[in-house]
């Protein structure tokens, strides 16, 4: 078997102390002369999509020893968005998965494995283990927790966590009772997975699937299904032999396996956080994209799904009507997906398609080509004079009222003022809600805002409100919440200039987002304006916001 990488820690006369410690471990001769197998484990009792991982892992660990390998599994961090959310806690959700990166890094380089199997589920920890796994390039696989199945709050009405944050709103204008509300927060997430709509972590585990990096099935089969087990078996036997044959990630992830990756991301309607994560996903594998990228497959791209929070269908209803295989199944039908990328079951996208028999079982929860939600994509990019840069909304999950209108700036330093403002009934109809200095930087750590979002929804604003920040939201927002506004005001841009009463022209199929104020008073203010200092009293965050870079280049550290 090929243990070239840890025969280097582990062979030879000066490597006796090496073995002695391996000893120490419990390993016998035959274990330490068969390749050596790291299993990053993200599992935690504080995170519900990884509290079942553990379980995951003994899978893995089975798959590997199956086929010849000794697995020897390490831990990563997880934070939960959910849990993080509207206080001081969000601020170091985005950070982690820097630090997931490193960290999982450091583990497999300072014990020369010869492969990885990566165990995450969560918003942070797919794409902090996807970067890793590109930056080590030794043979990888990653297999997630799946997703969490629907709750249900009554027998005929299902709900996931966005319903609970969205009563909150409910509460507030009197549409929902205590009663209905504490029923929700008691039965709306049921179990382990990753909450149970198209949110982010469930976003990036099927784009995981998409690029070729998880097998089939990795998105989308529910985390308490005994298939989620068979998957991480197969996962651990299919590592093995993608080291037989050094087949590694920068063989998978090529500048087809990125189209592949943002089409399927607009079919679906994923996430925005897309747009952060894959820029820093695929810039460790040296592809740089950047977010014209985005929109420009976006245009050509129709919208196949609506699942929670766009539509009422969840990842269970995707995984019944045939996964993301049936998904890009469909898309080939246009020629949108490149079939002839390699993927870690050691064949082509194409080959996995045909001999799976990939097709949509239900017409509902995937639409055909000739009948989709919008002739584009999910996530559309905005430009405009307080956008220069860009920034991202998710347009599958925005009202038909709100796609192009014109909004009235109410403006909050940080997100804390601007729900207090909501929360009291100060927004109106026609107002924009707009979020200064969350910025990466300027929060620092690009807070979602969920919690605002969700407000504005639960209180019957979403077809009337727009929200606009230089932080960032939830994949489990909807409405007009466009985010990622960059350059950021920390940095100085000009969505810092923008006063309580400036009219902002949102036009999203235009993709613009423009004040509406004259060249001359644009530039007046700009030349005023001395962007709030922002500091944190948490070192790790002061380290973060030296090093990170904008969110219209993906939030990616600094080369140094």
């Amino acid at each position: 078997m090929n243990d070239k990488l840890s025969s280097l820690m582990k062979c030879g006369l000066e490597k006796a102390p090496h073995r002695s410690l391996l000893y120490a471990l419990g390993l016998t001769r035959e274990e330490i002369d068969r390749p050596l197998v790291g299993i990053v484990n993200a599992a935690s009792e504080i995170v519900p999509g990884h509290m079942h991982l553990d379980r995951i892992a003994e899978a893995v660990k089975a798959g590997v020893r199956m086929a010849g390998g000794t697995p020897l599994e390490f831990p990563a961090i997880a934070v939960c968005d959910g849990i993080a959310m509207n206080h001081e806690g969000m601020r170091f959700s985005l950070p982690s998965r820097d630090y997931i990166a490193d960290s999982c890094e450091l583990m497999a380089r300072a014990h020369a494995f010869d492969a990885l199997v990566f165990i995450p589920n969560c918003d942070k920890s797919v794409p902090g283990m996807l970067m890793a796994m590109m930056r080590l390039n030794i043979p990888s696989i990653l297999i997630s927790g799946g997703p969490m199945l629907p709750g249900h709050v009554s027998s005929e009405k299902t709900a996931d966590l966005i319903t609970v944050f969205e009563a909150v709103g409910g509460f507030k204008t009197g549409k929902t009772s205590a009663e209905e509300l504490q029923k929700m927060e008691e039965n709306a997430c049921p179990g382990c997975g990753s909450c149970a709509g198209m949110f982010t972590a469930n976003s990036m585990n099927c784009l995981a699937e998409t690029i070729g990096v998880a097998l089939p099935g990795n998105g989308t089969i529910p985390a308490a299904y005994s298939a989620r087990l068979r998957l991480a078996k197969h996962a651990g036997m299919k590592v093995m032999e993608l080291l037989e044959k050094n087949i590694r990630p920068l063989d998978i992830v090529t500048e087809k396996a990125v189209s592949n990756a943002i089409t399927v991301d607009m079919a679906l309607g994923c996430s925005t956080n897309t747009t952060l994560h894959l820029p820093a996903i695929f810039g460790e594998a040296h592809l740089p994209i950047s977010l014209d990228l985005f929109d420009s497959i976006s245009r050509k791209t129709p919208n196949l799904c609506h699942l929670s929070p766009a539509g009422k269908h969840y990842m269970t209803d995707l995984d019944l009507a045939g996964g993301i295989p049936a998904v890009m199944a469909e898309l080939s039908k246009a020629n949108l997906i490149n079939l002839d990328c390699m993927t870690v079951t050691g064949k082509t996208v194409g080959e996995n398609l045909e001999e799976s028999h990939a097709h949509i079982l239900n017409h509902e929860v995937i639409r055909p080509l000739d009948n989709p939600y919008s002739e584009d994509g999910g996530i559309a990019i905005l430009r405009g004079n307080i956008a220069p840069d860009g920034c991202v909304v998710k347009k599958a999950a925005v009202a038909p009222e709100m796609l192009c209108r014109d909004v009235r700036a109410r403006v909050f330093n940080g997100e804390h003022l601007a729900m207090q403002a909501i929360l009291n009934g100060e927004i109106k109809p026609d107002d924009a809600v707009v979020i200064l200095y969350e910025g990466p930087r300027g929060g620092p750590g690009m807070r979602e805002m969920l919690s605002a979002t969700a407000a504005i929804t639960g209180m019957g604003l979403g077809k009337d409100v727009a929200l606009l920040t230089d932080g960032r939201f939830s994949g489990g927002t909807n409405g007009a919440a466009i985010g990622h506004i960059s350059p950021e005001a920390a940095d100085g841009g000009p969505i810092g200039i923008v006063k309580d009463g400036d009219i902002i022209h949102i036009d999203i199929p235009g993709r613009k987002l423009e004040l509406k104020i004259s060249d001359w008073e644009l530039a007046q203010r700009m030349s005023q304006f001395e962007p709030e200092k922002t500091s944190s009293p948490y070192g790790i965050l002061r380290r973060y916001a030296a090093q990170v870079t904008s969110a219209a280049n993906g939030a990616r550290f600094r080369e140094v």
